[in-house]
């Protein structure tokens, strides 16, 4: 069946928008929400052009070099943002860095459904398949953002970008697999993968990173 090319780029922004809704209750005041919305559409601005960037770029006879050299670039392409000179060492750039990864993880499910049209006939499993392991994409693009402004926040970019991409690589091992085995019987077992990848990086960055930003402050007050 064709994919729905109008309103796909919604099945990754709708549950990108409601994940940065529940998760920034607890961060109010904190950020600014006009700041939020900029670095969102940011966000999703840099992942259109990394998503462009892998539709015409054919990875097989470089397989290796193309996951590595992507891992690279897409985190630099948050990096570039979140390390602007009125962002750095403050710690709503930790915020900023989980709404332009969100922002940035909602393309890839519109990416992902165009790059199985074009290999092969897709049916309403294999689009319900992909539209949920894009949501672990979303997430973990979030929770890397995140890292990466706490770094930025900590004065400690090189150390948190070099970790992110580094994560990043078997990540996108699974994404590009996802590419190709459309028709694959392990096509349902990659998108359980990207979905658990990218939950468990999220939850970790939630629980143990971000909370980090609210400590400092509570430290702050009390000396």
């Amino acid at each position: 069946m064709p994919v729905p090319v109008e309103g796909i780029l919604f099945l990754g922004i709708i549950p990108a928008l409601i994940i940065l809704y529940i998760f920034l209750k607890k961060y109010e005041g904190h950020y600014s929400e006009s700041g939020v919305f900029k670095t969102f559409m940011a966000g999703i601005f840099l992942g259109f052009l990394a998503a462009l960037l892998r539709i015409y770029v054919n990875p097989a006879p470089l397989l290796i070099v193309f996951i590595v050299i992507f891992a690279f670039f897409e985190q630099l392409l948050k990096t570039i943002v979140l390390n602007l000179g009125r962002l750095q060492l403050k710690k709503e750039t930790t915020i900023f860095g989980f709404s332009i990864g969100l922002g940035f993880g909602t393309v890839f499910t519109p990416f992902l459904l165009i790059a199985a049209a074009a290999a092969t006939q897709i049916d309403n499993r294999s689009i319900i398949l992909i539209t949920a392991g894009s949501v672990g994409i979303v997430l973990f693009h979030g929770a890397t953002g995140a890292y990466i402004g706490y770094g930025i926040y900590q004065g400690k970019l090189m150390r948190y970008l070099f970790t992110a991409i580094i994560i990043q690589i078997p990540f996108n091992v699974l994404i590009d697999l996802t590419r190709v085995s459309i028709s694959n019987q392990y096509f349902a077992l990659y998108q359980v993968g990207l979905i658990a990848f990218g939950a468990l990086l999220f939850i970790y960055v939630i629980t143990k990173i971000m909370p980090q930003i609210l400590t400092k402050d509570a430290k702050t007050k009390k000396s």
